[in-house]
């Protein structure tokens, strides 16, 4: 929890103690005892109100499918890369070239509102 292991705890607890005093501990530790009490009944009602909303779609959900142990990256690529169409298939052909309407060796178009 917190990243905190067991010798850790023990002396935040010593120095808790020490810098509190022991006519004062009974409140502190009552008060932090109503805070995770009422932290817990914020935490079981949000979970209610998301379980209300929710309803029966998250029961419909194959959890299986979503779990990260089961990726493989070198299956993903290489069905990534089976998957794809030769390139070459999937491009269009070029269009045909486009009809000239200027006579091969004449003057090109010029308009006057264009430019």
């Amino acid at each position: 929890m917190f990243g905190i292991n067991g010798a850790e705890f023990v002396v935040l607890l010593v120095v808790a103690v020490v810098v509190i005093g022991p006519e004062r501990l009974p409140r502190y530790a009552e008060q932090l005892g109503s805070f995770v009490r009422s932290a817990r009944g914020y935490l079981r009602d949000a979970k209610a109100r998301v379980d209300a909303e929710i309803g029966d779609e998250i029961g419909d959900v194959d959890w299986s499918k979503l779990d990260p142990r089961q990726y493989d990256p070198r299956r993903i690529v290489r069905e990534a890369l089976l998957d794809d169409e030769p390139v070459r298939e999937r491009v269009a052909p070029p269009p045909p070239p486009a009809a000239s309407s200027v006579p091969q060796g004449g003057p090109a178009p010029f308009d006057d509102e264009a430019t």
